[in-house]
């Protein structure tokens, strides 16, 4: 026990020396400066009040570091001013560059998904549409003139059978008519001859 209190006394005149060492007024923050100013000012009572007597030098010194604090802030002010506005024209050319990027992956997004269709650029959907439209009427009207000319094909042989039949039946009537005929001649000569010989 009386070990861990001989730490604790030692620790505290330690920490308590430290904190007297950093209390000056060339170095250390401001506030330690006037705490330093404080504990080194001698006091005394003068008709019931209470006055604390600082040193002239001493407040002149605390003075410099004041205003070399107050320069020190502004001039790292100024200087951090200077990199915002630099940082932000480095944002607005950036912003820039970042919308001259977009204008132009959209235009290329534009392109790519377009085709020309008759010197006029349409989407790819369009262009689908269209090129299916004009192969599908393509399609039909093959298809149409197949049929058509299939069945002329039909009509034409049809026609054809018709007509070789019909100049069968023609061949057939004409050599009927030509054996009549030859037949009515024979018997016309029989009856002539048939008469001359009666006369």
């Amino acid at each position: 026990m009386l070990t861990i209190l001989l730490a604790l006394l030692s620790f505290q005149l330690h920490y308590g020396q430290q904190e007297e060492e950093d209390l000056s007024l060339e170095g250390g923050t401001i506030e330690n400066q006037f705490e330093y100013l404080y504990k080194s000012s001698g006091n005394y009572n003068s008709e019931g009040r209470r006055y604390e007597v600082v040193r002239a030098v001493s407040l002149d010194k605390l003075r410099d570091n004041v205003l070399d604090s107050i320069n020190a802030s502004s001039s790292m002010a100024a200087q951090l001013k200077a990199t915002i506005a630099s940082h932000e024209a480095t944002i607005s050319s950036l912003n820039e560059q970042l919308k001259e990027t977009t204008d132009n992956l959209t235009e290329v997004t534009e392109e790519k998904d377009s085709m020309s269709f008759l010197g006029i650029p349409v989407s790819k959907g369009t262009y689908n549409f269209i090129l299916w439209t004009i192969i599908l009427g393509l399609l039909l009207l093959l298809l149409l003139f197949v049929y058509r000319f299939r069945r002329s094909n039909y009509l034409t042989q049809e026609a054809k059978a018709n007509l070789a039949d019909l100049e069968t039946e023609y061949e057939d009537h004409r050599r009927r008519a030509l054996e009549r005929e030859q037949r009515i001649s024979r018997q016309l000569q029989d009856e002539i001859n048939k008469y001359r010989k009666s006369k």
